[in-house]
């Protein structure tokens, strides 16, 4: 079965005459009913009931026909976005971890260039699916957080998928005390001295898209 042949049933179907539907699609009779019987012998049904009083769907041929429909219409969608004449837009996407001054920045980018000529994405997810989003070309660049805890394995990774790492900024971590804490006088602070306190930390595990 091809798409033409599918074209051809729903002209039928919408003309109620093999006569009017080859006007239609500018072919001859001959041809669009041997098309048809083709299509009727591949999968062994009737799709249409003839008499001397015209045509009309067989029972198969009505939910032949709702399947027909929907085909045709996902190619002639394809066709509308992909087809000759369309402009398709470039694509620009990032990946990060929840870093405020990333989306800030991906949204001045998007100010800049605007939207008729590029497609953009940023998408909020774990360190791993950073690095997987660049490797496998869903994002053109990647960016997160390396510390001489973490350096070793993601550069690792980084490595193993033919990937550069390039510093973008240096950042210092803050502790946010109560002002009568113990620590609070303290000029700086080790991880040593806070692992007897609570902390709360960025939950990585729900991915955010964004596409504009």
């Amino acid at each position: 079965m091809t798409l033409q042949q599918l074209h051809y049933i729903i002209g039928v179907s919408e003309s109620g005459s093999f006569n009017k539907a080859a006007e239609n699609l500018y072919v001859s009779q001959p041809s669009l009913t041997s098309a048809i019987k083709e299509v009727e012998k591949e999968f062994n049904i009737s799709i249409f009931n003839r008499s001397s009083k015209g045509i009309s769907l067989t029972q198969d041929g009505k939910e032949f026909i709702q399947y027909a429909r929907q085909i045709y219409a996902q190619y002639e969608n394809l066709l509308e976005k992909f087809g000759e004449g369309f402009q398709r837009k470039k694509k620009f996407s990032v990946s990060c971890q929840h870093y405020s001054f990333a989306t800030k920045s991906f949204v001045e980018l998007v100010k800049k260039f605007g939207t008729s000529e590029y497609e953009f994405s940023i998408f909020e997810t774990k360190t791993l699916d950073v690095i997987e989003n660049v490797a496998t070309q869903k994002s053109e660049i990647g960016i997160l957080y390396m510390s001489d805890f973490n350096r070793k394995a993601i550069k690792k990774i980084l490595n193993a998928n033919d990937l550069v790492f390039e510093k973008l900024i240096d950042c210092k971590a803050y502790v946010y005390l109560w002002k009568n804490h113990p620590l609070a006088k303290k000029t700086s602070i080790s991880l040593e001295e806070l692992k007897d306190y609570p902390c709360l930390s960025f939950d990585q595990g729900e991915n955010r898209s964004i596409y504009i």
